[in-house]
């Protein structure tokens, strides 16, 4: 699509100052590598996800999109709004390939850009300044580099903040009006005229960082736009929503956003969890799921060079009530069995008369390797310390007396392949498994096959 005059006139050309973050959003990503290469899908309804019970739409075409299928919605209404629909597993691997060109592309834009996901990114143009470029002609090119290279389609949007870019970039996409698909300009710039425009008109479900439970509290307080943001004190917002976001709303509603593009992001944290077909009943069977994530959550700190102080364990119930359990180390841990000791004493925590549906274990507090500080005893005995303690202990223990034996098996993976060794949890009736980050497909509610037949 080439840029329309209203782009593209000498009254909307901005200088780099007054456009320096750019968003790029790639469209329906993972769909449309399906479709990429699978020729035959195009035109069709195809969705990325679980075709299971409880599986979730993690990417749907604007064919898909026409019948009202969206992404996180469950397939099960996936199948009933569009019931010709095309479910396809997943294939993260390819994903991340493509997301490797596409970021490439970013970079050679410019090196200060700040990927989010494998879809999208943001990039700050002001390095760009003494090459005289102008921020709508650098959008265009790398929207046009990014279809002729990749054959993908996206959304640009330039903005003077974060905030800005990215609304403008999901403005510039297609969107469906009436079950017809409506095509999006490609490229939007935020003049001071058009920011002024979308805060008094926006819904607060278009600020980043608004789901809808928070949108729905915020409607029922009577603020169901972004301009009415503006005429309500912090302080009350802050009693309904937490002093972090009712901060981050006031200065929204003003048009304010401080945060910077961090070319030098990391993640904060990092883990694994899943949505079972069939609900998890009792300890003994929750321990064992753990122990497959504090495999995969361990095998990832390594992979990323890293060691993590804090284990979190999350535990969702039937009735989709959740909970949460946390501990804190003095050192840091990537060892299967450190991990596991940690989760398990976590879990034991936790009421388990309701059966549970999803179970997740996530890392944080990272640290480097050589940063680590192992002392082998904390002094403590089984008087005189608690469940957590003494966890902590047998993880130290484990971390340090499996050092010799983690190095030999990672060193084995790397040349032969992830299943070239396992342990005794990662053999199954088909031979070795080794669970990935995300598992074998990303959005089945299993990582590996049941025996018990899924619920109805």
């Amino acid at each position: 699509m080439k840029p329309s005059a209203a782009l593209t006139s000498p009254s909307e050309d901005p200088s780099i100052d007054e456009a320096p973050v750019l968003h790029v959003d790639l469209d329906a990503f993972f769909a449309s590598v399906e479709v990429l290469d699978d020729p035959t899908l195009a035109g069709k309804p195809v969705c990325v996800g679980g075709a299971g019970a409880r599986g979730v739409v993690a990417s749907a075409s604007y064919e898909a999109r026409r019948y009202g299928v969206r992404s996180a919605m469950p397939s099960v209404l996936a199948k009933r709004l569009c019931p010709g629909i095309i479910m396809l597993p997943g294939r993260f691997e390819r994903y991340e390939e493509y997301s490797r060109r596409f970021h490439a592309l970013i970079e050679e834009l410019t090196p200060q850009y700040e990927p989010l996901g494998l879809d999208e990114a943001f990039a700050d143009l002001r390095g760009l300044r003494r090459l005289r470029v102008r921020p709508l002609a650098a959008a265009w090119a790398l929207r046009t580099r990014i279809t002729d290279e990749l054959s993908l389609r996206c959304g640009v949007g330039l903005g003077r903040n974060k905030l800005f870019a990215k609304i403008a970039s999901k403005q510039s996409k297609p969107r469906v009006e009436d079950g017809r698909l409506v095509e999006g300009p490609g490229v939007v710039w935020v003049s001071p005229a058009r920011e002024e425009a979308w805060l008094a008109q926006m819904p607060v479900e278009a600020l980043w960082g608004v789901g809808p439970a928070t949108a729905a509290k915020l409607r029922r307080l009577g603020l169901g736009y972004v301009r009415d943001l503006g005429r309500v004190d912090e302080a009350t917002l802050r009693a309904h929503v937490g002093p972090s976001l009712a901060a981050t709303l006031v200065a929204y509603a003003q048009g304010e956003d401080r945060r910077e593009v961090d070319s030098d992001r990391h993640a904060k944290s990092l883990g694994n969890e899943q949505t079972y077909a069939r609900s998890l009943v009792g300890l003994d069977e929750l321990t064992l799921r753990l122990r497959e994530h504090a495999g995969v959550v361990a095998r990832t700190l390594r992979d990323h060079d890293l060691v993590a102080r804090t284990i979190t364990v999350i535990v969702r119930y039937d009735d989709l009530s959740s909970v949460t359990r946390a501990q804190t180390l003095p050192f840091g841990i990537d060892d299967e069995e450190a991990v596991a000791a940690i989760a398990e004493a976590l879990v034991a925590t936790v009421d388990l008369s309701q059966a549970v549906r999803l179970l997740g274990v996530h890392a944080s507090g990272f640290l480097a390797p050589e940063r680590n500080a192992l002392q082998l005893s904390f002094g403590l005995t089984g008087d005189e310390s608690d469940a957590r303690e003494r966890a902590a202990q047998r993880s130290l223990e484990r971390q340090v007396s499996r050092e010799a034996l983690r190095d030999a098996v990672d060193e084995v993976r790397k040349r032969f392949g992830r299943t070239a060794v396992a342990s005794a949890s990662d053999l199954t009736s088909d031979g070795v498994e080794v669970a990935t980050q995300r598992g074998k497909t990303m959005f089945e509610p299993e990582w590996r096959k049941d025996p018990r037949p899924p619920d109805a």
